[in-house]
């Protein structure tokens, strides 16, 4: 059973909260238009006078986590009075946190890209692939610069983390023993610890 949507949020975030809860508990396929505008406590035109299908939902979904984990991360990434390690270790932290805070937005995300429309899923992964980009370029200048390790390639680091990262909707829980806070920490303490170089 679908969690109840927020009655005071405006029309389309209840649409897209009620959407991302199905999706990420049913799978996108096996959600239909009807469940999703009861979820939402709207009508059908209530509906279609914001998204025109189904995908258009899936589509929106993407599109407000991934641009909201770029506007975050480019702050960090942007932050001079940081040093590599503090803003790699900021990003990490955050991109966890975030990712636990809206966990059915991250696990559609994940598990859905392929169902996308093709010009979407391309917009999305050139927007992920940017993202991981600049992360790499942060551990590749550390590398340059001595405050990371340099036997391991920069892009391998990244898609290992992020690798872990996908996995959270399988194992993490609201309940269970560690908050967001401490997950976000946790990866974040991984990812600049692998990243040490060996004397120190």
């Amino acid at each position: 059973m679908a969690r109840v949507t927020p009655a005071d949020l405006p029309v389309r975030d209840r649409l897209l909260h009620a959407a991302s809860t199905l999706f990420a508990e049913r799978g996108f396929a096996e959600t239909s238009i009807r469940e999703i505008v009861e979820a939402a406590g709207v009508t059908k035109g209530g509906l279609y006078h914001y998204f025109d299908s189904k995908d258009a939902l899936l589509s929106a979904i993407h599109d407000r986590m991934l641009t909201m984990q770029i506007a975050r991360m480019n702050t960090i990434a942007d932050a001079t009075d940081l040093s590599l390690t503090e803003r790699l270790h900021a990003i990490f932290a955050d991109v966890v946190e975030t990712s636990i805070a809206n966990l059915d937005d991250a696990m559609v995300f994940f598990q859905s890209m392929h169902l996308l429309a093709p010009e979407h899923q391309a917009r999305v992964r050139a927007e992920r692939r940017r993202y991981h980009e600049r992360l790499r370029d942060l551990v590749a200048e550390g590398q340059q610069t001595g405050e990371f390790r340099d036997d391991i390639p920069a892009a391998l680091v990244i898609h290992y983390h992020f690798g872990a990262l996908h996995r959270l909707g399988t194992w993490y829980r609201p309940d269970g023993r560690l908050t967001a806070e401490q997950v976000g920490e946790h990866f974040a303490e991984l990812l600049v610890r692998s990243l040490a170089p060996s004397n120190t």
